[in-house]
């Protein structure tokens, strides 16, 4: 089996146990679970390039990232650091990661968050609306076209947004993208945890210009950024090289900045020097 295999696996057995401990009706009653959610895709529409930045304390290729794991912390200094969405890490064998970290961060801050997850079932919809959560990630590489197509229509019943994403442009016959309206494109190939940023733009190439368009993981360089933005993606979501930093908002600004800067430049016009 491959990583995503067991992760998959993994986390039928832990929705199984779940279910069995939580019925929907006592997710319902959930402090978060009427409350209106904040739209996800209106937060990436931007002039600018869009940042979701991620509350992440480990990965099933690199252990643990971030031992000194503050989830209000974070979430408040992704806010100030010019944040336009969070992304959570609930997974909790391979990601170390909890429902309970999505509370906090909506006790934090007013962002749309994201529940990132291997959502394979619409038991774990319910608790992401419990829990806090915006959005959701739905994976073409682990649900079939039935199933996204389920998924995301019950999310939206729920005011749950949805980031849909593709590893490999062949998953693209798997959505149905009048439905959709934010296409993720993750640049590691999630069963050999290979990076490889030009995914995104040879699978963008190939959609709508109406979807907004996500690059996902690998993602910290300045220059790549820019390049990216120039190139017409509208957000970029990144985890690691935040989760590494002292003070990932800090982090988070000052890569806002170069980025800015970076692609001022690319797209300065060339002066002509006029010839007497």
């Amino acid at each position: 089996m491959s990583i995503l295999d067991r992760i998959v696996a993994d986390t039928k057995d832990l929705v199984a146990l779940a279910r069995r401990k939580n019925s929907l009706d006592e997710l319902r009653s959930g402090p978060f679970f009427n409350s209106p959610t904040l739209p996800l895709a209106s937060a990436l529409r931007s002039d600018d390039l869009a940042y979701i930045a991620e509350v992440k304390k480990a990965s099933p290729s690199k252990g643990i990232i971030r031992y000194n794991f503050d989830v209000r912390s974070i979430a408040l200094g992704y806010k100030l650091g010019g944040a336009s969405v969070l992304s959570v890490l609930t997974e909790p064998a391979y990601f170390h990661g909890s429902l309970s970290h999505l509370a906090l961060a909506r006790q934090a801050v007013d962002l749309p968050l994201l529940r990132k997850d291997f959502i394979v079932d619409s038991y774990q919809l319910y608790e992401a609306r419990a829990f806090g959560a915006d959005a959701v990630l739905l994976i073409a590489a682990v649900l079939d076209a039935s199933q996204l197509k389920e998924l995301y229509a019950e999310a939206a019943s729920l005011d749950l947004g949805c980031l849909v994403e593709v590893y490999d442009a062949r998953e693209l016959d798997k959505l149905d993208l009048d439905q959709i309206e934010v296409l993720g494109v993750n640049n590691r190939d999630l069963n050999t945890f290979e990076v490889d940023i030009r995914h995104s733009l040879e699978v963008f190439a190939s959609v709508p210009a109406r979807l907004i368009r996500v690059s996902e993981s690998g993602l910290g360089d300045p220059l790549d950024l820019a390049h990216l933005q120039g190139e017409g993606v509208d957000a970029v979501l990144i985890g690691e090289t935040f989760m590494r930093a002292d003070e990932p908002g800090r982090c988070l600004r000052d890569l806002r900045e170069q980025v800015a800067g970076h692609f001022a430049e690319q797209t300065r016009p060339t002066r002509l020097r006029r010839v007497v």
